[in-house]
């Protein structure tokens, strides 16, 4: 073989090895991580939205399936299946947790629940919170965020935890169908789905659930323990990418309101009220504040949900947080 000969042949092999390992990084560089939101018309959950059309995710390396589960109990169901490895759930969700989920709370990413809301018909003779007393109202699923708001109302209210009953629906979709046909008398879901049945003047908001927990973690992100312990900088990029969705919701009005009319199939009119009164939910860093974190193991007690208050290591992890987008 000549000089030029094996200088080509060199050359070739430098050249095969160079896209190799640019076809290795370009692999590392898309590392895919399954995703499960509690509800895919919850405007809260648009940070995973919001990071994918932005590129937050994909700057970081990560490409996001994202999968709408119909209920936070689904979310645990779906991190114990290993069918998905990060979940948005609720802060309830946190007692599955203590029960022996595979998830773990990585961060905290909204405080107290302007997002959901008691909803009745337009022409409900109920007109008060008072009138809700001893109704049938719709939740999410038992144990769940909306169920836990539910009660607490009655016990605020002065009625007592069997003030009212709770039917858990599952999905949004299928709890305002129920509502429609008069199966129950009222639905405890998104504000956001509140403030299209008034935009169709089909339902009335009668308030939002803030009001019965005003120191409060609404919304936790949830990570497969085994990936904080094998793949803690997965988790950290995807927080990061999350977070940096967070921000930019927070000063782009124009851009996350035209992205959720096509996420949620809502108006303009609609999205713009969400953003205006949710927007200010989101926590900037995903600490727990303790405060909160304090009000959500008082949760458990109340719903039966766990005989005891958990350490908070159980529950959640803060190697992750303040998160820095």
């Amino acid at each position: 073989m000549s000089v030029s000969q094996r200088i080509s042949r060199y050359g070739g092999l430098l050249l095969v090895a160079a896209v190799t390992l640019i076809g290795a990084h370009a692999a590392r560089a898309n590392e895919q991580i399954h995703v499960g939101k509690a509800q895919g018309t919850a405007w809260t959950f648009l940070p995973v939205d919001i990071g994918i059309a932005q590129g937050f995710f994909a700057k970081l390396g990560l490409d996001i399936d994202s999968a709408d589960l119909g209920g936070d109990a689904k979310v645990q169901q779906a991190l114990a299946a290993g069918s998905i490895d990060i979940g948005l759930g609720s802060g309830p969700g946190l007692a599955f947790v203590a029960k022996g989920s595979p998830g773990i709370g990585v961060a905290a990413f909204a405080g107290p629940p302007r997002n959901i809301s008691a909803i009745v018909l337009e022409d409900s003779p109920i007109k008060t919170i008072a009138d809700l007393k001893g109704k049938l109202i719709a939740v999410s699923s038992v144990g769940s965020l909306s169920d836990w708001l539910a009660k607490q109302m009655a016990i605020q209210e002065g009625w007592g935890q069997d003030g009212i009953r709770a039917v858990p629906l599952g999905a949004v979709e299928i709890s305002i169908a129920a509502l429609k046909a008069k199966q129950v008398d009222a639905v405890v879901l998104s504000t956001e789905a509140g403030f299209g049945l008034e935009e169709r003047k089909q339902g009335r908001m009668l308030a939002s659930m803030d009001r019965y927990a005003p120191h409060f973690i609404t919304h936790v992100v949830f990570a497969q323990k085994s990936l904080v312990a094998t793949k803690p900088e997965t988790v950290r990029r995807f927080l990061k990418g999350f977070f940096a969705a967070i921000a930019f919701m927070k000063t782009h009005r124009d851009e996350t309101s035209a992205l959720a009319e096509r996420v949620l199939h809502q108006s303009a009119a609609v999205v713009g009220k969400d953003y205006d009164f949710e927007a200010g939910m989101f926590i900037d860093d995903g600490r727990f504040d303790a405060q909160a974190v304090a009000a959500l193991k008082q949760s458990f007690i109340d719903m039966g949900t766990l005989h005891d208050k958990p350490a908070d290591d159980v529950l959640f992890t803060t190697q992750f947080v303040p998160v820095t987008p």
